[in-house]
């Protein structure tokens, strides 16, 4: 099994570089696995709580629950992954089945800060983009995707999301091992990554 994580600031398009990455390879032979869904489990906050956790802070990923999935996965088995729910700022309780490929994708924007996590990884890569360009991405997402309104996500932005980039997600390009620019001439990195792929899977 090849394990690929993907890194990168909020809004920097990991979505897009993954579907470049994946849409030549088999279906049946790739698998992802998003940060997203190993959010800590708030179950025991309520709401007006958990709206203030510190989402872009790596203390809010269960990483010990990823890394024990990715071992797992590396092993041939399957694992139950979490289910979350941005709008209840919580797991859901339900599930997904998650099963071995031979290629496992790992996107996420805090995945690049654990040490145990990184040493889980084949390749690293991380993607980058403008920060202007990454907030009216983030703006428009968690608008129209997330149920958030224009001076919730700004000022989320500006007191949390930026500062935390900057402290955390940013200094982890030191460990990626390919840095994807999210603009038009990011062809040669994404062709890069498939072939070593490819080799992987022949």
């Amino acid at each position: 099994m090849l394990i690929i994580g993907i890194a990168g600031g909020t809004g920097c398009g990991k979505t897009t570089v993954v579907n470049q990455i994946i849409n030549e390879l088999p279906p049946n032979e790739v698998g992802i696995i998003s940060q997203d869904s190993y959010y800590n489990d708030l179950s025991h906050l309520p709401m007006e709580e958990r709206v203030k956790v510190n989402f872009d802070h790596p203390s809010a990923i269960d990483f010990n629950l990823l890394s024990e999935h990715l071992i797992s996965l590396k092993s041939g088995r399957s694992v139950q992954q979490p289910v979350y729910s941005f709008k209840a700022h919580n797991r859901t309780g339900e599930t997904e089945i998650t099963i071995p490929r031979k290629v496992m994708i790992v996107e996420g924007i805090l995945i690049l800060t654990n040490p145990e996590l990184r040493k889980l990884f084949d390749i690293k890569i991380y993607v980058h983009a403008d920060s202007d360009e990454r907030l009216i991405r983030r703006i428009k997402r968690d608008v129209e995707e997330r149920g958030r309104d224009m001076e919730e996500v700004l000022s989320r932005y500006q007191t949390t999301l930026k500062p935390m980039h900057q402290q955390f997600i940013e200094p982890t390009k030191e460990y990626a091992d390919i840095i994807i620019p999210n603009n038009k001439y990011n062809t040669v990195a994404i062709n890069i990554v498939r072939t070593i792929i490819n080799e992987r899977l022949i």
